[in-house]
């Protein structure tokens, strides 16, 4: 998963804004894409499977790019936080948007 050079920057930032803008539990709108090629679908439900997600996922016109929304209720912000680490440590070639 791509993020800025300083990700604890970015997690700080991004767990303010979540703290100031929603009551918690609230739904969260995670959003992904990956070279189809290789194919990380599995790997993202892997991680979110037990959370009863909702995914829509589609490919880009020219079939190069695949996108994936996963919509879930999240308990926290810093439960947000954990699942985009996750990503990033087990799933390689993901951009979160």
């Amino acid at each position: 998963m791509n993020l800025p050079s300083n990700s604890d920057q970015f997690y700080t930032n991004l767990k303010e804004k979540l703290e100031s803008s929603d009551v918690w539990p609230n739904t969260y709108l995670y959003k992904f894409i990956y070279k189809t090629k290789d194919n990380q679908l599995e790997s993202l439900k892997a991680i979110f499977q037990e959370l009863r997600p909702e995914y829509r996922v589609v490919e880009s016109g020219k079939g190069t790019y695949t996108s994936v929304s996963i919509t879930l209720i999240m308990e926290s912000p810093n439960a947000i936080i954990e699942k985009y680490k996750e990503v990033g440590a087990k799933v390689t070639g993901v951009i979160s948007l």
